[in-house]
């Protein structure tokens, strides 16, 4: 019989300590750029601090005065549940759509590269072009229609248009990417289970309903979840866009704290508003993790 190696420097204590040598960047990384912020930034939320000054401590008034007494926060907090209910209601659906579509064109991988160049492209070009697209009097729909006698609408300084406008371009930003998860999750789909359902007599309609649409469960609460927590949490769109205008209609928390923050350098109150945004996020996170468990299982 073989003797077994003893336990030493060549042994499996040696091999033990191998994984962190490999995790060591990453781990570093994550603490320097995620773990010191968030405790620096739940910290600033109990305190009152303009970076010019010292940190005051404060206790929970920070939370008090936005939870009690900020009429502007609220607002900012339906404008965020508007903005990321609107994109999440015709983006999810929409990217499922193009995914059925793709699936079967010819030059489908040509296609799908061509939806997926807005995430490649910056932002801030992004809402300029669509400035550009959307403005009431020179922009190229309102040209369009005026061409053929139509009055376009105010979409960018009417309130409610200013919102429609922001959700249709965030989707139309964020289509490819989902369009991608929907495709892959198709495509995986065994080709013998459409086989038996076209034996059993199902139509195209009873095959997606009861076949394709169970079996992409997943990835359709996936797409669902974490758009919904992307729309909770992106700004900078709108920030370039619309500056959270007209009076307001746009502006969603993220970027009242950014404001708050970086405008008016109110740091722990803007930390506060973050925090509460965060814990929000964070339950969406569970809700999602929680059901993609529950498919597995």
């Amino acid at each position: 019989m073989r003797p077994r190696a003893p336990v030493g420097d060549d042994g499996p204590a040696a091999g033990g300590a191998a994984p962190w040598v490999f995790l060591a960047p990453l781990l570093i990384f994550a603490v320097v750029f995620f773990v010191l912020p968030l405790g620096f930034s739940v910290w600033l939320s109990f305190t009152r601090w303009n970076p010019l000054g010292t940190p005051s401590w404060v206790g929970l008034r920070q939370f008090e005065f936005l939870l009690t007494r900020d009429d502007t926060f609220w607002r900012t907090i339906l404008n965020t549940f508007v903005f990321a209910f609107g994109f999440v209601a015709i983006g999810v659906p929409l990217a499922l759509i193009l995914a059925f579509a793709f699936s079967r064109a010819k030059g489908k991988a040509i296609w799908r590269q061509v939806y997926y160049l807005p995430q490649l492209t910056n932002i801030v070009a992004i809402a300029y072009l669509w400035q550009f697209v959307l403005d009431d009097r020179d922009g190229l729909i309102n040209r369009g229609l005026a061409a053929i006698g139509l009055r376009g609408p105010d979409w960018l300084t009417d309130p409610t248009m200013a919102m429609i406008s922001v959700v249709l371009v965030m989707i139309w930003y964020d289509a490819g990417k989902n369009m991608l998860i929907f495709s892959a999750a198709l495509e995986a789909v065994d080709q013998e289970i459409y086989d038996a359902a076209t034996l059993d007599g199902a139509g195209a309609w009873r095959t997606l309903r009861s076949v394709t649409l169970p079996i992409i469960r997943p990835a359709f609460t996936f797409v669902t979840i974490t758009s919904f927590i992307t729309g909770m949490g992106f700004f900078s769109l709108i920030l370039a866009m619309t500056g959270g205008g007209p009076r307001g209609a746009t502006e969603v928390t993220a970027l009242y704290t950014y404001r708050m923050a970086f405008e008016d350098l109110r740091m722990g109150r803007a930390s506060a508003g973050a925090l509460i945004l965060f814990v929000i996020i964070g339950l969406l996170s569970l809700l999602q993790f929680r059901a993609l468990r529950e498919r597995a299982q």
